[in-house]
């Protein structure tokens, strides 16, 4: 077990260094020099003085190679510099900027699961023909729709319309609901797709058989093998879609109004506030590397048939008649 959590480790720590360097060389190669911009802008009160201390700081003044490493030094030390725009900290800004967004995205998660999970159970055990193949085309219908049209859909019917949630959101639960909506429709059709294509294939599976033979109830045998067997499939899909879900809730913010990572990271991009936009790639690329850590942790808790190792998890292949606790 340590052996295999010390191999998860340094993988993701490898991912970090390379979401690191791919955006050290995207934002090195901009064409235009932001802090030139910065000082030639009216409103910055910035002298050339101010632009030789900020490019000394920044490490602009030395060999790209250099810049490379002082960045990096900097941020394994917690300091991710200030930004170019408000002078603020860059940490203070994420540490202000995160937890609205973490609670976005967690909302959204539940949304998704929730109506993802129910879609893709009513369809595999719906009875009638017509009402499983209705269930099934709910989530590419919801595929289909974009998330900033789906956003302004519900502000426009639930604000404005209905006025039941506000336009803009005000910090309360119900300014809330329209993104969480908005966000967990979004994820939704892949998860329910993944889960109803794993819950009919375990359905098919001959243990399955066994236990209902044993004299075991509908439920109990869903709840106890098919969904602890099915569900695998589904935390391997839930950590690919963490990225998404981020991605997700910056656009949502955006078209909600919302205070975020996405409020910040457009202005950022907009003005090349390079320190701003650097620490936002690695906070994102660190949630995500730590939820997929989560769920790859989890995968011993629910099937004990997967081998730990420093080698990547495999599954062991598949006894006819005695898949995890089927023969209990």
């Amino acid at each position: 077990m340590a052996r295999y959590i010390a191999a998860r480790v340094f993988q993701a720590i490898a991912v970090l260094w390379a979401a690191y360097t791919v955006a050290f060389i995207f934002l090195s190669v901009l064409p235009s020099d932001p802090i030139s911009i910065r000082i030639n802008a009216p409103d910055s009160g910035l002298t050339e003085a101010d632009g030789v201390r900020l490019r000394e700081y920044y490490g602009l003044d030395k060999p790209i190679i250099l810049q490379y490493f002082v960045r990096l030094a900097g941020i394994f030390s917690g300091d991710l510099g200030f930004s170019l725009v408000r002078g603020t900290p860059v940490r203070s800004m994420i540490a202000a900027a995160l937890p609205p967004t973490v609670q976005l995205s967690i909302a959204g998660l539940i949304v998704g699961l929730v109506l993802g999970g129910a879609l893709a159970v009513a369809a595999s055990y719906a009875r009638f023909p017509s009402l499983k193949h209705f269930l099934q085309g709910i989530p590419p219908l919801f595929a289909a729709v974009p998330t900033f049209l789906l956003g302004i859909f519900f502000i426009q019917i639930f604000a404005f319309n209905l006025n039941l949630v506000p336009a803009v959101d005000d910090g309360s639960f119900e300014g809330l609901i329209g993104p969480a909506l908005t966000l967990g429709i979004g994820i939704s059709p892949s998860l329910a797709q993944v889960l109803l294509a794993s819950l009919e294939q375990t359905k098919g599976d001959a243990f399955v058989d066994v236990v209902l033979a044993k004299g075991a109830g509908s439920g109990f045998t869903f709840w106890h093998h098919v969904i602890r067997n099915a569900i695998l499939p589904w935390l391997t899909l839930l950590g690919l879609t963490f990225g998404e879900l981020l991605a997700g809730s910056i656009v949502i913010e955006t078209v909600f109004s919302r205070d975020g990572l996405g409020r910040i990271t457009e202005g950022a991009v907009a003005a090349q506030d390079l320190p701003v936009i650097q620490a936002v790639v690695l906070l994102i690329s660190a949630l995500y590397v730590a939820v997929n850590l989560v769920i790859d942790l989890l995968y011993p808790v629910i099937d004990p048939r997967i081998r730990l190792g420093g080698a990547p998890i495999r599954l062991k292949r598949r006894a006819s008649l005695t898949p995890a606790k089927a023969t209990s």
